[in-house]
């Protein structure tokens, strides 16, 4: 893969994770309408602010700013779809280079398909990434306590909980405690053949 292709699009055993194009605008518009309620209070928003604007043309510009953010190498923002369906987001993001060698990631799911191990499998293949083709020391995952869905997603991977931090983020117009967990290059190496069989390679092989 050239540099100019680098992390266009990842594949799982069930998920495909691909840069969002204005051309995904119906699908994903469909998917933030049917599911607002399960969405918006986990999302960052300023006190009194508007959410995330979910019109045609700012989806577009937004498909542009990551477009470019993954030509710098500052951030990797996927889709998640099964099959041709678009399912949710996962995000690589304010990635560090130098002493760090770090970034933070974020996801969110459909509801209709909540619970059924696609997040799971989504992260697995964006440590994949990170780790051995961006060469990144540590990844750190930030959730709101009582946000239980996000921190079993965290559970289930093994992911090292490390306190919480106060105010951490203005979320749906409130500052909220957050509960931070990482994965370091070490872990990885430790782990990487048994998350490979359980979220990535074919069932069985």
């Amino acid at each position: 893969m050239s540099g100019r292709d680098l992390g266009l699009e990842l594949a799982g055993r069930r998920v495909t994770l691909r840069q969002l194009r204005a051309g995904d605008y119906r699908a994903w518009l469909e998917v933030r309408t049917r599911a607002r309620e399960w969405l918006v209070h986990w999302e960052p928003r300023r006190a009194g602010g508007p959410y995330l604007a979910e019109d045609r043309a700012s989806f577009a510009a937004r498909c542009a700013m990551r477009e470019r953010d993954r030509q710098l190498g500052t951030a990797y923002s996927y889709g998640i779809f099964l099959g041709r369906t678009f399912a949710g987001e996962i995000n690589l993001s304010s990635i560090q280079r130098g002493a760090a060698q770090s970034a933070y990631l974020g996801y969110w799911i459909d509801e209709a398909h909540a619970g059924r191990g696609y997040v799971p499998e989504s992260c697995v293949v964006v440590f994949g990434f990170a780790f051995d083709e961006l060469a990144l020391h540590r990844i750190q995952v930030a959730i709101i306590p009582r946000n239980r869905p996000s921190r079993r997603v965290a559970e289930k991977l093994g992911l090292a909980e490390e306190g919480v931090a106060r105010s951490y983020l203005e979320i749906d117009g409130v500052w909220e405690d957050h509960v931070r967990y990482s994965i370091t290059a070490e872990d990885w190496a430790a782990r990487r053949a048994a998350y490979r069989a359980d979220w990535i390679e074919p069932a069985g092989a």
